[in-house]
């Protein structure tokens, strides 16, 4: 055996110390992007849920609108900047009533959810307060608008009829700056009472 055979001669070592001085800055610089992608993705889903949310709640209120009776017309106020309308709530919210006067406002950059439930009964006491929720925060403007059973003139800033518009339209605009973009929120109320 030769002296070559021996061994690894120091300028093999030092390159195969480079060598693998590159893969491990490779390989961290490829967990830290890694991991800064899985930040980012994570707080993106979290925004697009929050949404996501505000989304399905609006249309199932604005789709569970109560379009009234024979001899009563639906109760709504639609205005460019806040919706007041009666509305069937989810059994989560619900409680022992499903009917609610709702009402759909921005007030202090949060998107809010009030609603007084509505009994089949006389009250012996005084009204229950209204309760409300916040759905969204952060957000600069609130706009409705709403479609006519004869469209001659598009969309109205105003809902003053006496019957249920066609469509609901929300957008939400938020502040300069902010990441979050939703389109518009567009909803069909309910066209007849549904059987009981």
């Amino acid at each position: 055996m030769s002296r070559r055979d021996a061994g690894f001669t120091l300028l093999e070592i030092l390159v195969a110390l480079v060598v693998l001085s590159f893969l491990m800055l490779g390989l961290s610089q490829g967990t830290r992007f890694g991991l800064q992608a899985l930040t980012a993705q994570g707080r993106l889903l979290e925004e697009r849920a929050e949404l996501d949310a505000v989304d399905r709640t609006l249309r199932r209120l604005i789709e569970r609108m109560d379009p009234g009776g024979p001899n009563q017309a639906p109760e709504i106020q639609g205005g460019r900047s806040a919706l007041a309308f009666t509305s069937e709530l989810p059994a989560a919210a619900a409680g022992a009533a499903r009917l609610a006067d709702v009402a759909l406002m921005l007030t202090g950059g949060r998107l809010v959810l009030r609603w007084t439930p509505r009994l089949n009964a006389v009250r012996l006491g005084p009204p229950p307060a209204p309760q409300e929720a916040e759905l969204l925060r952060g957000v600069e403007r609130l706009e409705f608008s709403y479609w006519p059973a004869t469209p001659a003139e598009g969309w109205v800033n105003a809902w003053t009829e006496g019957s249920l518009p066609e469509l609901v339209r929300i957008r939400l605009v938020f502040p300069r700056g902010d990441r979050r973009r939703w389109p518009d929120i567009v909803a069909a109320p309910l066209r007849e009472r549904p059987p009981r």
